[in-house]
């Protein structure tokens, strides 16, 4: 719109103005990009108890097993958000898409347990899909939308809870657990074919110019790159942890199913990847750092209440689920706060770091759980580890980021 349009119309403002066609079109490509991705990434998880069993594993190798994927997908995100502000997510989407097919059909020939750890790194390429659809959503949306945008597309993350719900269900089902992996791979070849076809990058996108090792470091030393990495380490983390570990402590601690233990688990994750654009939503009306203020003090205070071991009844599944509320909301306002304090063409790079952290933020809680178990046979000294992470992050939140979470803020982030 020019400057004539905008005093003959003074009513359509960049907060009103409509937003194109193609660009809810590319949002929709991203969200079940991400979604399909990531049922492929967290397709370890629930194999968790049954992998114990059959193979007779410790409780922390279990855990170490279910982490794996986590870890590569988390620091695949640095590179591939690189490469997404280069290339494009024209090339990336549908690349990480078609990658992620590989180790997807590696798993209905996998017997052993180092070799389970090999196919789990190269699943990780599927969690690696989110540092590619930040920037590629965001580069669509204006910026005082882009906190909604990535909210709905955080519903994509969801993919690991079709994996958590369906994969039990498919070995009582089948004889033969492969019909799971092929089903996915199919899925995923759908998919890449698809966006091959469709996906487009905005117009006007911004092509850095620099060479990897210059931007990583320039992003790396952008003032909002640490704060944000460990705010997201924080709400991700805790997202990442519980959903890829919650069947085993399901199992263990209240005696449940694996069925049952797997479909508490997917409503987990259910109820995070809801609320997740209802915390981007929040952020452009109320601004990031409040509903981050929000998001931890309950976070904290669910996990102190989880600690002592409530008996499973409606009180404590109340607790589990605003837990993930909880979490949804923080994932939500942080990605919110990084399109706001980031410049456009170091979005993927940034997003690439800040994911990163976000995942291996759900790396180690799963072995720490999986080591004081295995010693303890308690699960409180993890939880209380995860209360004082949120608590923190709620003290930061409240004394440096509120009144400063805005572009136009002077004491906003620099860079």
């Amino acid at each position: 719109m020019t400057e004539t349009d905008r005093r003959t119309h003074p009513a359509v403002t960049p907060a009103t103005a409509p937003i194109p066609t193609a660009a809810w079109l590319n949002l929709a490509l991203a969200t079940v990009g991400i979604a399909v991705n990531f049922w492929a990434w967290g397709l370890i998880s629930p194999l968790g108890p049954t992998e114990k069993e059959k193979l007779g594993l410790s409780s922390f190798q279990q855990s170490f097993l279910v982490a794996v994927p986590v870890l590569v997908g988390s620091l695949g995100r640095i590179p591939v958000g690189a490469l997404t502000d280069k290339y494009g997510a024209r090339l990336m989407v549908p690349a990480l898409s078609f990658a992620t097919i590989l180790p997807v059909l590696a798993l209905s020939v996998t017997h052993s347990y180092w070799l389970l750890v090999v196919v789990g790194l190269f699943l990780g390429i599927g969690g690696s899909f989110f540092a590619a659809g930040v920037p590629y959503v965001n580069s669509w949306f204006p910026p005082e939308r882009r906190g909604m945008a990535i909210g709905i597309f955080g519903i994509g993350t969801g993919g690991t809870a079709i994996a958590s719900f369906f994969t039990p269900r498919f070995l009582s089902w089948y004889d033969n657990t492969n019909t799971m992996f092929y089903l996915v791979a199919a899925v995923l070849a759908v998919y890449g074919v698809i966006s091959l076809l469709l996906t487009r990058d905005a117009p006007g996108r911004q092509v850095p110019e620099q060479l990897f090792g210059r931007r990583f470091g320039e992003a790396l030393r952008h003032p909002a790159t640490l704060p944000m990495s460990l705010l997201y380490a924080v709400s991700f983390g805790a997202f990442v942890a519980m959903g890829v570990y919650l069947p085993t402590y399901l199992k263990e601690a209240y005696h449940l199913s694996q069925n049952g233990s797997s479909t508490r688990a997917a409503g987990f994750t259910l109820v995070a990847v809801l609320f997740r654009p209802l915390g981007g939503t929040l952020s452009d009306r109320f601004g990031p750092a409040r509903i981050l203020v929000v998001s931890y003090a309950t976070l904290g205070a669910m996990a102190v209440w989880q600690a002592f071991l409530p008996a499973l009844n409606p009180w404590s599944t109340t607790a589990f689920l605003v837990m993930a509320a909880s979490v949804g909301l923080g994932c939500g306002a942080v990605f919110a706060l990084v399109a706001i304090v980031t410049p456009k063409a170091k979005v993927g790079t940034v997003t690439g770091l800040v994911g990163a952290a976000g995942g291996l933020g759900g790396y180690f809680p799963p072995l720490v759980m999986g080591a004081v178990y295995g010693i303890t046979k308690s699960f409180a000294i993890g939880l209380m580890l995860l209360s004082d992470a949120a608590f923190a992050a709620l003290v930061y939140c409240a004394a440096r980021l509120i009144g400063r979470d805005r572009r136009d803020s002077p004491n906003a982030f620099g860079g």
